[in-house]
């Protein structure tokens, strides 16, 4: 049997970093360039300026120059009269100043024309107004920039205006990335077989360290051979100044990357009390950094933002500190005590509160860093948050843009994504009944639902009025779909109907509690006098549509209930069951805001229709709707 990695400890974040940092070392080189080139680098001396500026006294209005006691006794009361040419120079603005003429700009504005040549003026002037001195904004010999100062488009403007064409920075770290496995495939390079790996790591590293500050360089993948694995790291250590290794790090036969570093140099810290990530490798080679990166996206991303960011910022002497918000949970988190938890959410605003949504927590999630605003962590030693408790969460978006968003809690569908593509809209997927309850305690602005009925056969509207009662609310008619049975392509088992489900060969995929389609199915079942224990999976959950029809399509279920898209999709096939109407619950109150009616708009325009003719089974015909509700 082949050897197998153990892992060698289970290292503190904190504690790993400060081995990083103690035991590498690079040496960080200086480089001069253009200062239009130098935007985003930072200076690695100080910048002082060559020329004052202005470097000359400047009109800083369009006017007149003229001696301001000439206007001494000018008021409203008593207005002054003066003649062109004889008491006053035209001057725009950035003209010099020539002092012989007058100490005093008046602005254009405030010369009244009277008859020809003569001009009327209703208040004094001031010696000086509107008059730059020379260095107004920077004197020669005066520092502009500091060392370890991030050059700024805006700095440009002082740079040039001091006379500043070229200005020492620190050069660039230079990080080889160096994809492995025999199972990984290049799509930019027109790869393609069935049952590999895309790689897609090494182009999000890339990115990433563009955005760092670091120069990426995707090296040409190893495969899992223990000596051309090491020759090739070998190479790479001594070409570049970091060497990040994807994947090979965690405890499998295959995973080599902590023998090659074993053998090239020493492996600091193999095991990292955090989750997802801890596989990750710290060592070096020839003294420099090299990074054993888990091959999860999820994990690999949060591998490289934890140690190799504050490494480059390090080395680059950035400034850039993690920004910290506080912000409401909303809804409770459960975490080992074994490690530091990062768990990617999404932020939003209800009226004033900030509030973190959790998102999906796997460690091959690569959409959740998509939808990821931030990144709460959930210390080592702690069994997990409440809901409603006050946390902190690392910003990896702006806030302004969060601000902006329109909140939806509630039931899932696919018209979802199409609204988010085209406004400010940010979605989580808890079933109708999770919108209600997040309605009811003030943490969406919006909660699509579809709830039927069971005693008038209608959508919505009898579930408003009981979970609200006495209470202002509205629905905004959203789309009418088909919902049904999906059975795999051709329908092997020959499912039917909803009694079919309870047949003992069916393996069924049912939707969580709360969800709409849940409800329906119930519904039907009670119709046809069918216990729920009759069903082989009716306590199987998934969250969404289009996960029952994945279940389906890879055989781990033979039928669920969803939407006929989400068959189209997949490539399943449907049995239409019934039509339903798809809503969008809030109070009425909230009608009026400028994002609800941007919201509506969208909802009607012929955009969000011929999108809904190029699905299966929706129409719109009530798109954008009002319903009041009392």
């Amino acid at each position: 049997m082949a050897d197998r990695n153990i892992y060698i400890d289970n290292i503190e974040v904190e504690k790993a970093l400060e081995i990083l940092f103690q035991e590498t070392e690079i040496k960080r080189g200086i480089e001069t360039l253009s200062v239009v080139d130098a935007v985003g680098r930072i200076t690695a001396e100080p910048v002082f300026a060559k020329f004052s500026s202005p470097s000359y006294s400047a009109s800083a209005m369009d006017g007149i120059l003229l001696f301001a006691d000439r206007t001494a006794e000018a008021s409203e009361t008593n207005p002054i009269f003066l003649e062109e040419e004889k008491d006053f120079t035209y001057v725009n603005t950035g003209n010099p100043i020539d002092y012989s003429l007058g100490n005093s700009v008046i602005m254009i504005e405030e010369v009244i024309p009277q008859e020809k040549g003569v001009f009327k003026i209703l208040k004094s002037a001031k010696p000086w107004q509107h008059i730059r001195p020379v260095g107004e904004d920077m004197i020669q010999g005066e520092m502009i920039l500091k060392s370890g100062h991030k050059v700024m488009p805006q700095d440009l403007a002082a740079l040039l205006s001091a006379g500043i064409r070229e200005i020492a920075v620190y050069k660039k770290p230079r990080i080889g990335i160096m994809p492995t496995g025999n199972e990984v495939i290049d799509i930019l390079k027109g790869e393609y077989k069935e049952g590999s790996v895309i790689d897609s790591n090494s182009y999000v590293f890339s990115a990433l360290i563009k955005e760092w500050g670091g120069i990426p360089h995707i090296i040409e993948k190893s495969d899992d051979d223990f000596q051309k694995l090491k020759e090739s790291a070998l190479k790479a250590s001594r070409e570049f100044d970091i060497l990040v290794i994807n994947a090979g790090s965690s405890a499998g036969s295959k995973d080599y990357t902590k023998k090659v570093v074993e053998s090239l140099g020493e492996v600091l810290v193999h095991g990292i009390a955090v989750k997802p990530g801890k596989p990750t490798i710290l060592g070096k080679i020839e003294g420099k950094p090299v990074f054993g990166i888990p091959g999860y996206p999820v994990s690999a991303y949060l591998s490289l933002e934890i140690f190799l960011k504050p490494l480059i910022e390090k080395l680059i002497e950035s400034p850039a500190e993690d920004v910290f918000v506080e912000a409401v949970l909303s809804k409770t988190l459960t975490s080992s005590l074994k490690h530091k938890e990062l768990v990617r959410t999404a932020l939003y605003y209800i009226d004033d509160r900030l509030m973190a949504a959790p998102l999906a927590r796997g460690a091959g999630i690569t959409s959740s860093l998509v939808k990821a605003d931030g990144i709460l962590q959930i210390p080592k030693n702690v069994e997990g948050i409440a809901a409603g408790e006050n946390v902190k969460v690392r910003l990896i978006k702006p806030l302004r843009e969060i601000k902006d968003y329109l909140v939806s809690i509630g039931s899932h569908d696919i018209v979802m994504d199409l609204i988010a593509d085209r406004i400010k809209l940010t979605s989580t997927h808890v079933g109708s009944f999770g919108g209600i309850m997040s309605l009811k305690k003030q943490g969406t602005h919006i909660a699509p639902i579809h709830i039927l009925d069971e005693a008038t056969g209608t959508y919505n509207v009898e579930a408003v009025k009981k979970y609200f009662p006495g209470k202002e609310m509205a629905l905004i008619k959203g789309v009418e779909r088909t919902q049904g049975i999906i059975v795999a392509k051709g329908n092997p088992l020959e499912i039917t109907s909803i009694k079919d489900l309870a047949r003992e060969e069916v393996s069924f995929i049912n939707r969580q509690r709360g969800a709409g389609t849940r409800i329906l199915l119930d519904y039907l079942m009670k119709e046809e006098g069918m216990p729920s224990d009759e069903i082989r999976g009716y306590d199987r959950e998934a969250a969404t549509h289009l996960e029952v029809a994945m279940a389906v399509k890879t055989g781990t279920a033979d039928a669920g209930l969803g939407i006929m898209e989400a068959a189209c999709i997949t490539g399943t096939d449907f049995i239409p069951l019934k039509e339903e109407e798809y809503d969008f619950l809030l109070e009425k109150s909230m009608l009026d805001d400028p994002k609800i009616k941007e919201f509506i708009s969208f909802l009607k325009s012929d955009f969000f229709q011929k999108k809904l003719d190029s699905l299966s089974g929706y129409t719109g015909k009530r798109s954008g709707e009002i319903i009041d509700i009392q």
